[in-house]
């Protein structure tokens, strides 16, 4: 039988059967008890310990609870056999390792990605999901639809159509938690493995999820306009993943005669589909939004992707896709077999936001104090221009900064992270290598705040000018 050497603290705050039970785990862990052993009585540790019976007898019970014990009738206490949990330890240590790896601390992070600090509608969601949860009948609770909620659909229906000028009726709309979740649904209506062209550089998470998914990448060079129109037909693909309205991550607004070029590729071939992602469509600063590519569409060929990610929060996971008429048949053979994936609470508080006015409301504010940022980060911009020329900053909430005064992308990086300033390469936004300068980098605004702005690009032209 196993003495146990266990010093308890009669004044800790931890309770005396909590005291045993960690002693006798890390015992266990660190192999002093091997698998087999027997340890005393709750009687004979009690008295040993001078502490109540009851007191060992629930640090046992949590012991055998956990796994670390079994209770041997009329025999007693014994460790188990645990060779998963030596494993675990070992996990552990590698996790504490990872922990110890932290991110390197940036002073100004001029991410690409993210939404403004505080611009969150706190108080109009706080009070809607207050009303939603006061007035929920039982059903809200039980599965939903899982196309998506009713009401909400159409909500985000009416919304695309005077928004974004998108033709479709809340039938043909699904929602769904992400962007990735939709395109993984999306490939099982294709039913098989597709060859799918990108623009080259394109949005890595689209390009990820289509690769391991299976599908084969047909990589396509763009021009000022966007996808190039010979190289989309030259690729062999049967569906094109396209973003009009504002090219992630160059930043390009396609001009209607090439959506109209593109509308007539897809159109060509049974079978072809362009993939239209919308995303940052919501904020531009020069000249109207053009409309969607989905509503120039007259042949049935455009799926149309959009989300909530940057005109509220990444963290509510609600994306949506409308897929043409001549897609819901298959929709509705091979989705039944999915639920939903947004919760029914989060379907109707988002729906009231936007069936109530707050979503237009919330939309306005955040363009002025997009529009804001935008305007005073190219004023200070203009401080760089015997260094860098300036593209991309017609739409969207980041730029790209060409360097022309001979550092590459790579070097403007390094040195920009040695001054406490973080940028992003475009090339590490290319799916394929094109041969050309690496030269080029992206800053973006929407999750700085505005006060730090001015200091940012001081320290980040500081850090350049005199570079070469």
């Amino acid at each position: 039988m196993t003495e146990l050497a266990i010093s308890l603290d009669l004044h800790s705050k931890t309770p005396l059967y909590e005291q045993i039970y960690d002693y006798i785990r890390e015992e266990i862990r660190r192999r002093q008890i091997l698998p087999g052993e027997r340890l005393p009585s709750s009687r004979a540790l009690s008295s040993y310990l001078q502490v109540s019976r009851s007191t060992v007898e629930l640090a046992y019970e949590q012991l055998v609870s956990e796994g670390y014990l079994e209770s041997v009738p009329y025999r007693g206490y014994f460790v188990c056999e645990m060779e998963e949990l030596y494993h675990i330890e070992g996990m552990e240590s590698a996790e504490q390792t990872f922990q110890e790896e932290k991110k390197p601390e940036w002073r100004w992070d001029f991410a690409v990605s993210g939404i403004a600090p505080g611009g969150f509608p706190y108080n109009a969601w706080k009070k809607i999901s207050r009303e939603v949860l006061n007035d929920a009948s039982p059903e809200l609770f039980q599965l939903g639809d899982p196309q998506g909620e009713p009401g909400l659909r159409e909500a985000i229906a009416n919304y695309l159509h005077l928004a974004r000028g998108v033709n479709c009726s809340l039938s043909q709309i699904i929602v769904g938690a992400g962007n990735d979740y939709l395109l993984m649904l999306l490939s099982v209506l294709f039913g098989e493995k597709k060859k799918i062209a990108m623009e080259n550089p394109t949005y890595r998470s689209a390009f990820c999820c289509f690769e391991s998914l299976g599908h084969e990448i047909c990589p396509v060079p763009m021009d000022e306009a966007g996808m190039d129109r010979k190289a989309l037909e030259a690729s062999g693909a049967q569906i094109a993943y396209v973003m009009p309205a504002h090219q992630f991550p160059v930043g390009t607004v396609m001009p209607v005669k090439r959506r109209l070029s593109l509308l007539a590729w897809a159109a060509r071939e049974e079978g072809r589909y362009l993939l239209e992602d919308d995303y940052d469509s919501e904020f531009r600063y020069k000249g109207k939004p053009i409309p969607a590519l989905q509503g120039f569409d007259s042949a049935q060929r455009v799926i149309y992707l959009g989300t909530f990610s940057r005109a509220i929060a990444p963290s509510i996971r609600v994306s949506y896709m409308v897929l043409p008429e001549s897609l819901m048949p298959v929709y509705r053979s091979k989705g039944k077999n999915f639920s939903a994936t947004v919760s029914r609470t989060d379907q109707k508080i988002l729906e009231v936001f936007m069936r109530d006015g707050y979503f237009e409301r919330h939309l306005n504010r955040m363009r002025a104090l997009y529009k804001t940022k935008h305007d005073l980060l190219l004023r200070q911009l203009r401080a760089f221009q015997d260094i860098c020329t300036v593209s991309g900053e017609h739409a969207g909430v980041h730029v790209l900064l060409k360097l022309t005064n001979g550092l590459s992308a790579e070097q403007a990086a390094r040195l920009a992270a040695e001054a406490g300033v973080k940028v992003y390469r475009l090339k590490d936004y290319y799916i394929e290598e094109t041969g050309g300068k690496d030269d080029t980098v992206m800053i973006g605004y929407a999750s700085m705040p505005e006060e730090e702005i001015p200091e940012a690009c001081e320290v980040l032209l500081n850090a350049w000018k005199d570079a070469v």
